[in-house]
Order: C-alpha cells, then sequence, then structure tokens
C-alpha cells in the first residue's frame, strides 16, 4: 500500500485526538507513517502505533523548538523528497494550515484545506461558501497535500508496526527568521479542547451579556462538552476570543451542537455546520440557524437551557 504522512499534532509528546482521527482516516486509503517534531517523541510511540502508524518519523533536535512553523514544513518538505509518499495528511488548525501552505510552496503541490472526508484516489471533500456548497476536491500537481478537520473521522485503534526512524533536521536560514522568545502555559480547565470536542455548547448575541454565558456553561459542564461562543459575543467581550465558533475563528465538527441565542450568520454556520447533530434554542423563529438544526427550539434560553440542564442532572443521578 502507498505510504501517507500524517503530521502528529501534540503537546510534549501528549497525542491530540485529531492525529488518532487522521491515521484512521489514512488507513482507509493506504498505509499511514506518522511524522513527530518537537520533544517527547518516547511518550508518543506506543499511542501512535496502537492506531496504525506503520514508521514514526521523530525529528526532536532542539532547533525545532527555537523556530515557529517552518522548521515542521521543511522537515516535512525533507520526508517527500526521501519517501515519496502518496500524499501528506495534517491537521486542520490554524498551525497545520500554515505547515500545509508552506509545504505546498516548497514542494510546488497543491493543497486541499478543511477536506471533511478522503476517498481511495485522494479526492476530498470539501464545504466551501460559508457552507453552501459540498464539493469533491482532487490535487492534481505533485503530492498531495490535505488537512483535515478535527472531528471528521472516528478515531479506531488499529496495531502498526511503529519502526522509529530518526530524522536529521537540516534547517535553511529562511526557517530560523523568526524565532520563539518565550512560551506562556495556559490553565488546562476540565473542559475539553473546543476543536476536539464531541459536544459544544455555544453561546451568541441572545445571551445579553457576560454573566449570560453562566447558563451556556452549566449545560456544557452537564453534557462533559467544550464552550463556544459566536462572534458577536466575542466582539462584544462577553467571551474570550479563543472560543469564537466560525469562519474566523475556529471551526469544530462534533457529535452534538447546541446554538444557545445565536442567529446563524453565513460566518458562524460556515464554522459549526458539518456537526452530526445540531439543536438549536432561538426566540426568533425565523433565526437562519433554524435552517441547519436538526432539533429547534423556539423560545427563551434562559428559560429552556436551566430545564434541560437540570433534566439531564436528574437522569444522569
Amino acid at each position: 500500500m502507498a505510504e501517507i504522512l500524517v503530521l502528529v499534532e501534540h503537546v510534549d509528546g501528549a497525542v491530540k485526538k485529531v492525529t488518532l482521527e487522521l491515521l484512521t482516516l489514512a488507513r482507509s486509503v493506504g498505509e499511514p507513517s506518522a511524522v513527530f517534531v518537537g520533544n517527547g517523541a518516547d511518550n508518543a510511540l506506543a499511542t501512535l502505533a496502537e492506531y496504525g502508524a506503520a514508521n514514526i518519523y521523530v525529528a526532536s533536535d532542539a532547533e525545532v523548538e527555537k523556530y515557529p512553523v517552518a522548521p515542521t514544513a521543511e522537515v516535512l518538505a525533507q520526508l517527500v523528497g526521501a519517501k515519496s509518499p502518496a500524499a501528506v495528511l495534517i491537521p486542520s488548525t490554524a498551525e497545520g494550515k500554515e505547515v500545509a501552505g508552506r509545504l505546498a510552496v516548497k514542494l510546488n503541490s497543491g493543497v486541499i484545506t478543511d477536506a471533511v472526508g478522503l476517498v481511495d484516489d485522494f479526492q476530498a471533500t470539501q464545504s466551501i461558501f460559508g457552507g453552501n456548497v459540498i464539493v469533491a476536491s482532487k490535487v492534481k500537481t505533485g503530492t498531495p497535500i490535505i488537512t483535515v478537520r478535527p472531528n471528521s473521522t472516528a478515531p479506531e485503534a488499529a496495531a502498526g508496526a511503529g519502526t522509529r526512524e530518526d530524522v536529521t533536521i537540516e534547517l535553511s536560514e529562511a526557517a530560523k527568521k523568526a524565532t520563539i522568545n518565550n512560551k506562556v502555559e495556559e490553565k488546562q480547565g476540565a473542559r475539553p479542547e473546543l476543536a476536539e470536542a464531541a459536544i459544544v455548547v455555544s453561546g451568541g448575541r441572545g445571551v445579553g451579556g457576560a454573566e449570560g454565558f453562566e447558563v451556556v456553561e452549566a449545560l456544557a459542564d452537564s453534557l462533559g462538552a467544550a464552550v463556544g461562543a459566536s462572534r458577536a459575543a466575542t466582539d462584544a467581550g462577553w467571551y474570550p476570543h479563543q472560543y469564537q465558533v466560525g469562519q474566523t475563528g475556529k471551526t469544530v465538527s462534533p457529535q452534538l451542537y447546541i446554538a444557545n441565542g445565536i442567529s446563524g450568520a453565513i460566518q458562524h454556520r460556515a464554522g459549526m455546520q458539518t456537526s452530526k447533530t445540531i439543536v438549536v434554542v432561538n426566540k426568533d423563529p425565523e433565526a437562519p440557524i433554524f435552517e441547519l438544526a436538526d432539533y429547534g427550539v423556539v423560545g427563551d434560553l434562559f428559560n429552556v437551557v436551566p430545564q434541560l440542564t437540570e433534566e439531564i442532572g436528574k437522569r444522569k443521578g
């Protein structure tokens, strides 16, 4: 089977769920090999092998920790030149998309972003134009480089050989032009990461203010969900910008998305419409987001959401 390179997204060797999804997806069209860039590879090897990595290419030179993004693109370019893979799969995160763009320029290859599916001939399914059109896309030039949205594929374990191969890094001077001078560790709360969560509960303009997010957070916590927000809510300062869902925020594709007080502007819909099940709570029956809803409740979220939270608590108890 053709080898497919999968870029590992991790934090000091703790492999993120999106990587397991990509390894699973790669197995459906070829033989996946993981590319690990950074520190902590020893912590990741068993997990990567468990989810099907035949080879694990490790670039752990301390040099890569000094510079953002560019070293990863150069490592991938070196591996593509040496291994001639059938394709390269990259998580469709902000950093992943930048890596993909840089890699495409280096290889003179075509790139597809935000894929939600892939078939045997590396034809990717995409949701474009604010989600109004679903298309099938295919790279015709060079090695296909494809970024895949988190939660597009259910991760399934299937043991691979997991053969480690250390990669010698040869960074160009161009890759060293931007340097990392300081790192601040963000405190990790009890909720799952927004982009990877299986359930997302979001609030919009309808929450009325920062204090309105208390009912959104309570529902999220009862479900073990992540909290999201619309652009209107984050622009108003009601919720931090890193939780914005939408075309200019994060793209999510959870199993369940609950939208509370969100009208459904195109930019927000583009970031969540591939969710498997969408539940909407809005007092405006004409709100555009109802067009996407699998289940809709026309009502005041401050009446509906607390009742839902209470009922969930009863059933869990």
